[in-house]
């Protein structure tokens, strides 16, 4: 991760204690009276001619009420970027695609070339299943029925229904995956119709 530039932070520390102070209603005194500094060391903080020290700072959150980056308005830091740890369950790699816990899990599944599950192999649980076929070849064995997918499309089913997943091919194959736990199924909205001319 590239490091943070903290010198706009720490130049508009200054600016920000001074609207927080005013917008509490307090004075250069008040604050040095609950923090015991010295009213001209808050005065020279506020109109950026020092830079506060840990020390300073962590007085002042706890005197506002904040947090240390609400205090200095440091920016967000966390990592939006998913890092999957692949497992692999019978044979297929899964990398989950989502981290929120609960509700729909996303997953991209991949089927090693020659893959095999036989009728007697198909299994069924709680939940609801979404795939789209992304490369490859997928031989979905679903209850009676024996559906071969190729890369652009989807299938969906209650996972009660017994089921199993085959790669008749001699490539791997790749597929995204949403499984709902308890049933949920995606919400999928269709496109709008065009408005008929009259």
């Amino acid at each position: 991760m590239a490091p943070i530039d903290i010198e706009p932070v720490m130049d508009a520390v200054g600016e920000r204690l001074r609207g927080l102070r005013r917008t509490r209603a307090m004075t250069l005194a008040d604050v040095a009276a609950v923090t015991g500094l010295a009213q001209s060391t808050l005065s020279r903080v506020e109109s950026g001619g020092r830079r506060p020290s840990l020390e300073i700072v962590l007085l002042l959150a706890r005197t506002y009420q904040l947090t240390l980056d609400d205090l200095v308005g440091a920016p967000a830091t966390g990592d939006p970027r998913v890092h999957p740890r692949p497992t692999t369950r019978y044979g297929a790699t899964f990398l989950p695609l989502s981290q929120r816990p609960g509700g729909i899990q996303a997953y991209k599944m991949i089927l090693p070339a020659g893959y095999r599950a036989s009728d007697t192999d198909q299994r069924s649980h709680e939940g609801y299943e979404w795939l789209y076929v992304l490369s490859g070849r997928l031989r979905l064995l679903l209850g009676e029925h024996d559906i071969l997918l190729t890369p652009g499309e989807a299938a969906e089913f209650d996972t009660h229904t017994p089921h199993a997943f085959t790669n008749p091919g001699t490539s791997p194959t790749e597929l995204l995956m949403l499984i709902g736990p308890q049933g949920e199924r995606a919400h999928v909205r269709a496109r709008p119709s065009r408005a008929k001319n009259d």
